[in-house]
């Protein structure tokens, strides 16, 4: 913007500095013209009354010494039937010509022009007096005006971007402003506002702009509270579940659902957190620990046979605890949902991101797999819709495939976040995802 200013004050000045300077570089040349003709004139008129006066070649001489041009050895006259006085510049026909008709004017000759002047003596004798005006005469000052106004020119011109620049700098200073403001606003961060400044327009703008911030931060927080809430009532059905486990025999069946019912309970506590807490990256290879503790239990109902690789240290990311639970559950959740039971399955973790992969039928149309409410197993389709939301929150990608087991396989990358970006204590969880996955199911 600002480079756009400057070149419209460069291109606007520079035309009227032209529409005045080319008038006025012609207007100092016609002067200078002007100024040496007059002063020829001049000349030649003051030989008038010694003409008039007397034929005496020495008295005219005296006269032709006595003015500006005969002194400079640039008078001459044309006396009729005599040797013209001076040096002439003018051909002998110019000369006759002039005194013929009895006129003054100029003629251009070698280097300059002559100026002719005739002086009638009597009804028959005419003399001409010449004065010979050379090219530096007539340009006498015409350059350095010239240099003059391309000067007052130049300094216009250099002014005229100069301001167009500061101002350009202001504007654009307020835009990058507001261009700041909706940067943290589109990453997340629900207390940036703008402070409006600038031009009335960009000032509207900026108020606009808190105002749908505003909103935003209203519709989030109520969308966090309503989370919390459907939470909160999930816990009576829970409750009801919890006392039924609890009158089951202690068999393996019934240590089964009380186990998944205390699962249950904690995920219910996670999701209250993740609506109300917002603390920071999030770490991967934690959150699938947390899911596959859950899943596990199904699986060995299911009799899947399933493996981790990978999770030696954390991955972070930046998204929501409870974002990133949903994107595991979905990734696994169609494995149970879409494969027949005893399907192994494998999970692959690390710092480019999560491959989940079985050994099912596959996905007949992948290209479709990741459009909202395309499904071709009788589902609703969102699940992956979920994964490649997320996965576009926090700059990463979704790939659907067939896996080396032959069923499918979803390759979910994240942009992970570096340790030290992440705060005190990021690093702080220790062991791997295979040790924190025991801890879960022993708890």
């Amino acid at each position: 913007m600002r480079l756009t200013l400057a070149r419209l004050a460069l291109a606007t000045t520079s035309m009227v500095a032209l529409a005045f300077c080319l008038p006025l570089a012609v207007l100092a040349q016609q002067i200078a013209y002007d100024r040496a003709v007059n002063d020829a004139r001049h000349d030649a008129t003051a030989l008038v009354a010694t003409l008039a006066a007397t034929g005496d070649r020495a008295a005219i001489d005296r006269a032709v010494a006595s003015t500006g041009a005969g002194g400079a050895g640039r008078m001459s006259v044309h006396l009729p039937d005599e040797e013209p006085l001076g040096i002439p510049h003018a051909t002998p026909a110019e000369v006759s010509a002039s005194a013929l008709h009895r006129a003054s004017g100029t003629v251009t000759v070698h280097g300059g022009l002559a100026y002719l002047q005739a002086v009638a003596i009597d009804n028959e004798r005419t003399v001409v007096v010449e004065v010979y005006v050379p090219d530096a005469d007539l340009t006498r000052g015409v350059h350095q005006t010239w240099l003059a106004l391309v000067g007052v020119a130049a300094a216009l011109v250099a002014g005229s971007v100069f301001l167009a620049d500061r101002l350009g700098a202001r504007l654009v200073r307020d835009v990058r402003e507001l261009a700041r403001a909706a940067r943290g606003l589109g990453d997340g961060d629900l207390t940036t506002r703008a402070t409006p400044s600038g031009p009335p327009e960009l000032r509207a703008v900026g108020r606009t702009f808190n105002v749908v911030a505003e909103r935003v931060t209203a519709l989030v927080e109520s969308e966090r509270r309503l989370a919390a809430d459907l939470s909160h009532r999930l816990r009576t059905p829970l409750t009801a579940l919890r006392l039924d486990a609890e009158v089951l025999p202690a068999d393996p069946g019934g240590d089964r659902i009380r186990q998944a019912v205390e699962i249950l309970d904690a995920e219910i506590d996670a999701i209250i957190r993740g609506v109300t807490v917002t603390d920071g990256p999030v770490d991967l290879v934690d959150v699938l620990a947390d899911r596959l503790a859950f899943w596990s239990v199904l699986a060995e109902d299911h009799g899947r046979a399933w493996s981790v690789h990978g999770g030696e240290s954390p991955v972070l990311v930046a998204v929501p605890r409870a974002e990133l639970v949903a994107v595991v559950d979905a990734l696994l959740g169609n494995v149970f949902a879409h494969t027949p039971q005893g399907t192994p399955f494998r999970v692959l973790v690390g710092p480019a991101g999560l491959v989940v992969e079985d050994a099912g039928p596959g996905i007949e149309r992948p290209d479709l797999a990741l459009r909202r409410g395309s499904s071709g197993a009788g589902s609703t389709g969102l699940g992956l819709d979920i994964v490649r939301r997320v996965a576009a929150e926090m700059g990463g990608t979704v790939a659907v495939d067939r896996g080396e087991w032959g069923g499918a396989r979803v390759t979910l990358t994240v942009a992970a976040v570096p340790a030290f970006a992440a705060g005190p204590g990021a690093w702080r969880r220790t062991g791997t995802l295979s040790s924190r996955r025991k801890d879960r199911r022993a708890g």
